[in-house]
């Protein structure tokens, strides 16, 4: 089993900046990649960003590249998402999910078998 809690949530005007953490405990050495999905109201969940933890490899939705950065820190076994230049369509709720099922593709929901609670973001104009 893992576990995975989210904070970092919070309301921001336009432009500004957010840091979404996510603690792993439990299993994770099993972990093959983790990533951050959002959803907002009446939308499907769309994955934001992910990382294939071994190799340190990171990739991003066109929507947010060059304004998001996800990383790792193994020591502290904490995935963290810096939001840049937030904009109102950034507005979601925010989760963290984490995989040990090899060769998936990052951003899609079916892969990850473990999922936070979610953190909420809100973006105003």
């Amino acid at each position: 089993q893992v576990q995975l809690v989210e904070s970092g949530g919070g309301s921001v005007q336009t432009g500004g900046s957010l840091r979404l953490s996510c603690a792993a405990s439990g299993y994770t050495l099993r972990v093959y990649m983790m990533g951050w999905f959002r959803q907002a109201p009446g939308k499907e969940r769309e994955g934001v960003a992910g990382v294939y933890t071994r190799l340190n490899s990171t990739y991003y939705a066109d929507s947010v590249k060059g304004r998001f950065t996800i990383s790792q820190d193994n020591a502290k076994g904490t995935l963290y998402l810096q939001m840049n230049s937030l904009k109102p369509e950034d507005t979601a709720m925010y989760y963290c999910a984490a995989s040990t099922l090899y060769g998936n593709a990052w951003n899609t929901p079916l892969p990850y078998n473990y999922w936070g609670q979610g953190t909420q973001v809100t973006v105003s104009s």
